[in-house]
């Protein structure tokens, strides 16, 4: 993977940095705004790690997590770089009401916008990770242990853990490269899929209790209550629309989180070439081709028959 020389030149030029994970972040963005912190910072620049949202339970491994901050209090935008990793636009990242000195997109999502003073979006890399470990080797800085924890848990919550079919030799290399400088395979796996607090159970088998198949379309969803009666948040639920792509006669998995009144978060999943961010555009959102997400506004009963009637068509 070839790193574009603008992109460099800006992560050399700059001084300070907002590295930025976008709403609800998961393991590649989490990982990738981390190491890239670490790598910019062993070069004598100021970096800050920004998420609107706390980080998961289940990544609280991850080195130097506590140093993420969920406001902008201390950071005076005007004289900072945004630099947003795994989204490409300022309102996946909850920060569309500030202005910055300039901007980096560094991206590997398919719905794209136009945001950006420097872009580097490859739909066709596997992981946002994957990017960022390109990024810090073409700057010459050496990957430590914390760094290469950062990296291969961006790359592996992305490639299902090297299962997924985005997997390929360059992945591999990487990851090897990845365990060769301090990155622990089995402890990252133990705290991404063997750590799960008990409430975090009882909430997916009170999920799986409302799923309903037609037509190679599993559909899943939480409310409000649920969470409510088993003493979880929105954040035990990752990786919940995985669950029902593992029934071999469904081609797409669809998930549904209660956000308000009316509103639903959408994931969708999806095996082979079905292309759920297709759908996924049909109400506003994007996302890769087997990994997508939106937002709904509709009562349960109707959303979930638009999503039937979208993953039909």
């Amino acid at each position: 993977m070839k790193t574009p020389k603008k992109v460099l030149s800006a992560l050399k030029e700059g001084r300070k940095f907002l590295i930025a994970a976008h709403i609800n972040p998961d393991g590649d963005a989490l990982g990738s705004a981390l190491a890239l912190s670490s790598a910019l910072s062993s070069l004598g620049k100021k970096t800050y790690v920004y998420s609107r949202d706390p980080v998961p339970r289940q990544y609280e491994f991850l080195p130097r997590h506590e140093k993420v901050i969920s406001d902008l209090k201390n950071v005076r935008p005007a004289e900072t770089m945004l630099v947003l990793v795994d989204c490409n636009c300022p309102e996946r990242a909850a920060l569309e009401e500030y202005r910055f000195k300039s901007s980096l997109v560094i991206d590997h999502h398919e719905t794209e916008k136009d945001f950006g003073d420097v872009r580097w979006v490859d739909s066709g890399a596997a992981a946002t990770g994957l990017m960022v470990y390109a990024l810090i080797k073409a700057l010459g800085i050496g990957i430590n242990k914390e760094i290469a924890t950062d990296l291969y848990t961006a790359i592996a919550v992305d490639t299902g853990t090297f299962r997924y079919g985005n997997t390929s030799s360059e992945v591999l290399m990487a990851g090897a490269a990845l365990v060769k400088a301090g990155a622990e395979p089995g402890r990252i796996a133990d705290a991404l899929y063997e750590t799960w607090d008990y409430r975090r159970f009882k909430l997916l088998v009170m999920t799986l209790h409302t799923l309903e198949m037609k037509s190679g379309i599993a559909m899943a969803y939480v409310t409000k209550d649920m969470f409510r009666k088993t003493g979880t948040g929105e954040d035990d639920t990752e990786n919940f629309s995985n669950f029902p792509r593992m029934i071999d006669s469904v081609k797409i998995s669809i998930f549904l989180r209660e956000l308000g009144k009316d509103t639903w978060k959408v994931s969708l999943r999806s095996k082979g070439d079905v292309n759920v961010a297709k759908i996924a555009e049909q109400f506003g959102g994007g996302g890769h081709r087997n990994a997508a997400g939106c937002k709904i506004k509709a009562d349960l009963e109707s959303a979930r028959r638009l999503l039937f009637r979208a993953g039909r068509k």
